[in-house]
């Protein structure tokens, strides 16, 4: 993963989650339910790269999916932004939005390059709580490791 540890992250919530941060992943599922978010969410999901150029043509604003693509990236970097930050409990959130990280598994192989050519503060949220979660290390070694096999 990247070497990138940002100072600025709030160490915030060393106790356990509480009933603010449930609520805050409560009302972050419900945005998940939105019809066009439903269906981007969907395209993402059977979307599989298999080389960096792939990603490169869904970030060109001409591909037909690249709406999806703005769209659910955006939601999860700012769900994960928000325990990066200190807002929610960065357990909870990892642990409620593996999506996010599955996401990420297929942009993670090309995410050096992604930065170099297309964004280089991309996907940085999601990459903290990677970084900083048991939750979301399992998962995304989990789904990269599954990427592998098939």
């Amino acid at each position: 993963m990247g070497k990138d540890k940002d100072k600025s992250a709030k160490k915030g919530h060393q106790k356990g989650p509480g009933t603010a941060d449930a609520e805050v992943v409560l009302k972050l599922y419900d945005l998940r339910r939105e019809a066009v978010m439903r269906a981007s969410r969907e395209t993402l999901l059977r979307w599989q790269p298999k080389s960096f150029a792939d990603i490169a043509a869904l970030a060109d604003f001409e591909h037909d999916h690249n709406a999806a693509f703005r769209q659910v990236t955006s939601y999860f970097e700012m769900a994960f932004g928000l325990a990066r930050r200190g807002a929610v409990h960065p357990e909870l959130i990892a642990e409620w939005c593996g999506e996010g990280v599955f996401l990420f598994s297929k942009i993670h192989p090309y995410l050096a390059e992604f930065r170099e050519k297309v964004s280089p503060t991309a996907f940085r949220n999601v990459e903290w709580v990677c970084e900083n979660t048991e939750a979301a290390k399992a998962r995304l070694a989990f789904f990269l490791k599954r990427s592998q096999n098939s």
